[in-house]
């Protein structure tokens, strides 16, 4: 028997949620054939066997959260180690034969876990910083009891473990909230342990302690006024709002409004796809693709928008490499594909990555490698026809440009008033990173930059 456990899906993806089995218990499957599809908060993959054999056991159905490292099916292999696992015990499949079991060497067993400790077969769900903190600090991270969203280690976990208060719980209020908290399997947030009235007083008192004028009220029973429909909040949609949130708590948002007149662009977009009818690279030539190269040359003339702060180190990460990411809505949620080394690529080679990025978001098979990495971002509205807006910081980015909704408008040039085409900007940026002025100087560029093309075509 062979308990097949969900793998690591990536860095930092500590969970994926079942889509569809391609098996039932009962069947056989091949080695490398399709065994699940998992969604994560990045994308969705399918997940082949390792093993050949009979599947006895299938743990978990369509919709349901699973862990890394959790078991998700038992394949009756042929083999057979010292006892078959309950659940295939349970599910009527009878071990293997005793020779069977004779011939496999004691060597490859696994050894139990001693009761109470963590799992050592099981990945641990942490950052990379927190991993490199608990290596500075000599802390076996598999041993640390995990506080963070969906089970996983925080830095305060490993300095916790590390000064010795290793029966440390989710620093939460006590009763029976913190009874709930600590009766939590792992991979479930703290908020899902807060069901009962008494459990909610204690933990919306504790939030207000910890923030000022916070208040915190259960929602009312909307079904006493109408139908509802309840919809997990799952997936991609889940980590959208983590992000937001976390951003909007830690971040002060600032935002600077201008309006860039595009009209040079439209009228070299319409004379090259003229002159280049043969060229299927040219009808791709999208604003967004110009926006990315004008943005690129914006940051390396304003590098406070291409930086990261680190609230614990009190330090600015500048980074000498400029990745932009771009917001596509998947019908799913909200992803970020990645556009990396954007200094180094023509306009031309942008698009084609915008266009094959962007559908393979859509269809949800985006690498999570597309979406991590990036330095700034840019979010456009305005196909969808929106006229202006106030974005949320991609953090722990620096800053995130907003594109509204290209229009015609009068405008007055040279003392005429002659109609133009004007796109709206609006950059949010971390006022502890960058002030209004240096804000002003950027979109200032960025307004140069798209009102003459071929200011772009040279940075090309």
């Amino acid at each position: 028997m062979f308990e097949f456990k969900l793998p690591d899906l990536g860095e930092g993806i500590a969970e994926g949620e079942i889509l569809k089995w391609h098996v039932a218990a009962g069947q056989a499957i091949a080695e490398d054939a399709p065994l699940l599809d998992v969604e994560t908060d990045k994308a969705a993959v399918t997940i082949p066997a390792p093993r050949g054999g009979r599947v006895a056991v299938l743990h978990g159905k369509a919709g349901d959260v699973v862990n890394v490292g959790a078991v998700v099916a038992v394949i009756d292999d042929g083999l057979a180690g010292e006892a078959a696992p309950a659940a295939a015990r349970a599910a009527g499949v009878p071990p293997a034969p005793a020779a069977a079991r004779e011939a496999t060497p004691a060597a490859t067993q696994p050894s139990p876990a001693p009761a109470g400790s963590p799992d050592r077969r099981r990945p641990v769900p942490a950052a990379p910083a927190t991993r490199r903190l608990a290596r500075e600090l000599g802390v076996d991270i598999d041993q640390v009891p995990a506080s963070g969203p969906a089970g996983r280690v925080t830095p305060d976990d490993v300095r916790r473990f590390h000064a010795g208060d290793r029966a440390a719980a989710i620093p939460v209020a006590g009763g029976a909230a913190a009874a709930a908290v600590a009766a939590m399997p792992p991979g479930h947030v703290a908020a899902k342990a807060i069901r009962d009235d008494q459990a909610f007083a204690e933990f919306a008192a504790h939030a207000a302690a910890t923030i000022p004028f916070l208040e915190l009220e259960p929602l009312p029973d909307f079904s006493r006024d109408g139908p509802v429909e309840i919809e997990p909040l799952r997936s991609i949609r889940r980590k959208v709002a983590r992000k937001m949130v976390t951003s909007m708590a830690l971040v002060p948002h600032v935002a600077h409004m201008d309006d860039a007149d595009v009209t040079e662009w439209e009228e070299f977009r319409k004379r090259q796809k003229e002159a280049r009818r043969d060229d299927p690279g040219i009808g791709n030539l999208t604003l967004l693709s110009f926006v990315i190269k004008a943005v690129t040359a914006g940051l390396r003339a304003a590098p406070a928008f291409n930086t990261s702060l680190d609230p614990f180190k009190e330090e600015i990460v500048y980074k000498k490499y400029y990745n932009i990411g771009f917001a596509a809505d998947t019908g799913r949620g909200l992803v970020v594909p990645v556009i990396r080394d954007t200094d180094r690529k023509s306009i031309r080679e942008i698009s084609a990555e915008i266009a094959a990025k962007a559908a393979l978001a859509r269809e949800g098979k985006l690498p999570a490698e597309d979406m991590r990495g990036g330095t700034f971002t840019i979010t456009n509205v305005g196909p969808l026809g929106g006229t202006a807006m106030l974005p949320t910081i991609n953090y722990p980015e620096a800053a995130i440009l907003g594109m509204g909704k290209v229009q015609e408008k009068p405008v007055v040039r040279n003392g005429q008033i002659v109609i133009r085409k004007i796109l709206p900007l609006t950059l949010a940026f971390d006022h502890r990173l960058a002030d209004g002025a240096d804000a002003a100087r950027f979109v200032g560029e960025l307004i140069k930059q798209l009102a003459d093309p071929n200011l772009l075509l040279l940075e090309a």
